[in-house]
C-alpha cells in the first residue's frame, strides 16, 4: 500500500510529531549530518499533506540514551500526545531514534494502534493497526535492541579485557595521580601526602574512623579532596568529614591495589540509578601492588576488619574502640549468666561520673527483667591492680618470643599456599593454550578441552580464596616498634597506670594487649562479684570485689555505732554522747555518700538515732533504776518541789539529767536528808551559834537599863 493511501483525512486533521534524538553530546557535536536527516522528515510530512504549522518537532531529548524511557521527557509528551488522540503521525528517522527498548517500542505501537496513529521512518509509513506493519515494525525494534546490545557487548569486552590487565585507565583518588608515561604515581603535592600518611597513621592509632575525623578537628588539620566544579581538577583542603574517611578507608587504590568493579550499577524502573557494593571476592579485577600505595595491602584488610568490628554493636563478638570513658573493660566484660556482652552506662552523681556494666539486650528484645547491673569501679580497680601487679617485661618478651614462633609457622603455611596456587596458575595456562591451539571446527575435542580448561580455572580460584581465607584467620605480626614500646611501657607499668595524666582510652588500649576477655558474675546474697579473667595465651585468673553499698545501705548507720550509743545511754545524755562519738572519730551514717567525709556527731542527730533504731531512753533507764520526778520528790518528802531543786544543787539529793535540763532524782528513803547530812548538820550548828549570840547581846542591854 502506498504512503499517500494510509494517511487518511482524519489523521491530517491531527498534528504531525517529529521526534529527535542523538544519544550522546558528544553525537549531537560531532554527528551534524544526522541531526540534519532527522530535521529533514519535516519535508516528507509536509509532501503527505500536513502544513507546516501543524508539524510539532520534539527535540528536548537531544543527549539522551535510548536505553529507557524513564529519564526521556520528550519521549514521555510524545506518548501523552500520541494517547490523547492528538497525534495523525509520529516521524523519526528511524526505530533506534524512537527507543532502543523493546518494551517501551511496543507500548508505543500499542497506543499507535488504539489512537489510529501512523508512525514514519526514512523507509517508508506504516500503520501499527495493520498486521503486516506491526509485525514489520516490532522486528525493526527487536534488531534495535539487540544492535545497542551488541555495540555495549563489544565496548564492554574491550574495557574488561584492559581491565584485567590493570590498563584501563579509572578515576584516581586524591593522592594518586597518572605521569607522563599512564603510570599510577604518588601526588607530586607533599602536603597532599603527608596529610594522606598522617590520616592512616591516625586510624591505627585512635582505631575509629569517628575518632579519626576528631583528632583532626582538634588538632586543626585539614585534609585534600578534588574539585571538579569549575571544569578542571583541583585539590583544595577542606575539614575532614566521616564519609570521606569512610571512602578512604574502604579505597583499595590507597593500598596499591588495582581495582575495578567495586560496585554494581542498575537502573530501576523510575529511571534511577541503584548502587550495590560488592563484596572483595566479587570483584571484576583486583591486583595488590599495582603501583605505589600509602598503605599495604594486609593494613587495608586489617582497617575493613576494624570498621566491621566497629558497627556491630548488638553481636557478641564485639571488638569496640577504646573510648574516653572510665569503664575498663568496655567491649571485653561478658556475662556470666547469659554469655552476652555487657553494655556501659555512665551515670553522673554527686560531681562526678560513674561506670556500670549492665546486661539489658534480653529486656530490650524479649521485655525479660535485666540479666546483672554491676557496679564498675570494685572491678575497674581490681582488674587495674591485677594487670600492674603481672605485666612484667619478662613476660612480654616471653609473649613476643611466642608470638614470633607462630608467625614464622604462619609464613611457612603461607609459602606453601602460594606454591599451590603458581601449579594452580600454570596448569590452567596450559589448558588455555591446549584450548587456543586446537580446529574450531572440531567441537568433540574443543568442548572437552574448554571444559577441562574451566575446571583448572576453578581449582585456581578455590586456591586462591583458601589463601585469603587462611591468612584472615592469622593474626598481625607484631613488629619492633611495637615490641620496643611493650618493654619500656613494663619498666614502669604501675606507675604508667596509676598517673592520673593517663587517658582511660590509653589504658583501654595497654588492656587489649594483655587481656581477652573478663567473666562477670554477681553474687547479690554474699554480697561479692566473682571476674574470671582471660588474659591473651589462654592463661585465666580468678578475682573476687566486695559489691559497693546500697544508697540504703551507705546511709544507715552501722551496727557497732548503734550498739555503742545503747551502752551510753545508761549513763549520758544526748549531747554528752555525740560528744564521745566524735571523739573516737566517728561519722554519721550517709556522710560519705553525700561527700562529707568530715560530718560530726550532734545532740539532735543522736536522738534521732535513738528514735529511728528504737533504742530504749534515758528517761525509761533512769525510771528503771528507781528515779522520781521532783514532783514526785516532793510529795515523798513533803517539802515544796523549789526545796527540793535546792537540795539538788547544794548535792543534798542526786540528780541525772535525762534530755538537756530534765531532771530525775534519786530517793533518800524514810530519812529526809536534813537528818544525815553533815552539811544539814553545820547549818544547824551555825543557826544555834547566832540565836545564843543573840541572847547574850539582849542580856547586856537589859542589864545596862
Amino acid at each position: 500500500m502506498s504512503e499517500s493511501l494510509k494517511v487518511q483525512p482524519h489523521h491530517l486533521e491531527r498534528d504531525a510529531y517529529l521526534y529527535v534524538r542523538q544519544s550522546s553530546m558528544r553525537q549531537v557535536v560531532e554527528n551534524v549530518e544526522s541531526t540534519k536527516r532527522q530535521y529533514a522528515l519535516r519535508a516528507r510530512a509536509i509532501a503527505l499533506g500536513w502544513s507546516d504549522s501543524r508539524i510539532v518537532v520534539i527535540d528536548s531529548d537531544q543527549g539522551e540514551s535510548g536505553t529507557s524511557a524513564a529519564w526521556r521527557k520528550g519521549f514521555q509528551r510524545l506518548v501523552t500526545e500520541v494517547g490523547m488522540g492528538r497525534a495523525g503521525i509520529v516521524m523519526g528517522l528511524e526505530v533506534s531514534r524512537l527507543a532502543r527498548n523493546s518494551a517501551d517500542w511496543h507500548r508505543l505501537l500499542e497506543i499507535c494502534a488504539l489512537a489510529e496513529t501512523l508512525i514514519l521512518d526514512e523507509d517508508g509509513v506504516y500503520n501499527p493497526m495493520d498486521f503486516n506493519d506491526r509485525l514489520l515494525l516490532g522486528l525493526k525494534g527487536t534488531m534495535s535492541e539487540a544492535e545497542l546490545h551488541v555495540l555495549n557487548a563489544r565496548l564492554r569486552g574491550g574495557i574488561l579485557n584492559k581491565v584485567r590487565r590493570g590498563e584501563y585507565a579509572c578515576v584516581l583518588p586524591t593522592g594518586l595521580v597518572y605521569d607522563e608515561a599512564g603510570n599510577v604515581v604518588h601526588d607530586p603535592d607533599c602536603q597532599v601526602r603527608e596529610t594522606i600518611a598522617y590520616f592512616f597513621e591516625t586510624f591505627s592509632r585512635v582505631g575509629s574512623a569517628h575518632q579519626t575525623v576528631k583528632a583532626f578537628r582538634n588538632e586543626g588539620l585539614r585534609f585534600p579532596s578534588l574539585d571538579r566544579s569549575h571544569g578542571e581538577t583541583t585539590v583544595v583542603f577542606r575539614p575532614l568529614t566521616l564519609s570521606s574517611a569512610m571512602r578512604t578507608l574502604h579505597n583499595p587504590r590507597y593500598a596499591g591495589t588495582y581495582a575495578y568493579g567495586r560496585r554494581r550499577y542498575r537502573r530501576t524502573a523510575d529511571g534511577k540509578k541503584n548502587v550495590r557494593r560488592r563484596d572483595c571476592g566479587e570483584w571484576l579485577a583486583c591486583i595488590p601492588n599495582a603501583h605505589p600505595g600509602y598503605i599495604t595491602w594486609e593494613q587495608y584488610q586489617a582497617n575493613l576488619k576494624i570498621l566491621e568490628h566497629n558497627g556491630r554493636g548488638y553481636e557478641i563478638a564485639r571488638k569496640s574502640p577504646p573510648r574516653e570513658g572510665c569503664a575498663l573493660l568496655q567491649g571485653r566484660a561478658v556475662c556470666g549468666r547469659c554469655g552476652d556482652h555487657f553494655r556501659v552506662r555512665y551515670v553522673s552523681r554527686r560531681g562526678g561520673t560513674e561506670s556500670w556494666y549492665v546486661c539489658d539486650r534480653a529486656s530490650g528484645s524479649r521485655g525479660e527483667p535485666n540479666c546483672q547491673s554491676i557496679a564498675g569501679r570494685p572491678i575497674d580497680d581490681a582488674v587495674g591492680a591485677l594487670v600492674a601487679q603481672k605485666m612484667t617485661p619478662a613476660a612480654v618478651e616471653l609473649a613476643l618470643e611466642i608470638r614470633r614462633d607462630i608467625e614464622a609457622r604462619q609464613q611457612e603455611a603461607d609459602q606453601l599456599r602460594c606454591r599451590a596456587i603458581e601449579r594452580a596458575q600454570v596448569e590452567a595456562e596450559l589448558a588455555q593454550r591446549r584450548f587456543m591451539m586446537v580446529d574450531p571446527s572440531n567441537r568433540l575435542v574443543a568442548d572437552t578441552l574448554e571444559a577441562d580448561w574451566n575446571e583448572k580455572l576453578r581449582a585456581l580460584a578455590t586456591a586462591r580464596e583458601e589463601r585469603e581465607r587462611d591468612r584472615d584467620d592469622d593474626q598481625i605480626a607484631v613488629d619492633d616498634t611495637i615490641r620496643e614500646r611493650l618493654v619500656a611501657m613494663t619498666t614502669d607499668f604501675q606507675r604508667l597506670w596509676a598517673d592520673p595524666a593517663t587517658a582511660n582510652r590509653e589504658r583501654k588500649r595497654m588492656l587489649a594487649h594483655i587481656i581477652e576477655d573478663a567473666t562477670l558474675v554477681k553474687l547479690p546474697a554474699e554480697g561479692l562479684t566473682k571476674i574470671h579473667i582471660r588474659f591473651k595465651g589462654g592463661k585465666t585468673e580468678t578475682l573476687t570485689t566486695l559489691n559497693p553499698k546500697s544508697s540504703a545501705q551507705q546511709v544507715t548507720t552501722p551496727p557497732e555505732i548503734v550498739a555503742l550509743v545503747d551502752q551510753l545511754l545508761d549513763d549520758h545524755i544526748y549531747s554528752e554522747i555525740a560528744a564521745l562519738l566524735n571523739e573516737r572519730g566517728l561519722h554519721p551514717g550517709g556522710s560519705a555518700r553525700r561527700g562529707r567525709h568530715d560530718a560530726r556527731f550532734t545532740g539532735p542527730r543522736v536522738g534521732y538515732l535513738v528514735h529511728s533504731y528504737g533504742l530504749r531512753s534515758r528517761y525509761d533507764r533512769l525510771r528503771g533504776r528507781g528515779m522520781l520526778t521532783k514532783q514526785e520528790l516532793a510529795h515523798r518528802l513533803g517539802v515544796h518541789e523549789c526545796t527540793v531543786v535546792r537540795w539538788a544543787e547544794h548535792g543534798l539529793v542526786a540528780r541525772h539529767a535525762y534530755n538537756g535540763h530534765a531532771y530525775l532524782y534519786e530517793d533518800p528513803g524514810p530519812t529526809p536528808p536534813a537528818k544525815h547530812c553533815s552539811r544539814w548538820d553545820r547549818l544547824t550548828e551555825r543557826a544555834a551559834s547566832i540565836q545564843a549570840t543573840q541572847s547574850q547581846l539582849a542580856s547586856m542591854e537589859a542589864e545596862e537599863v
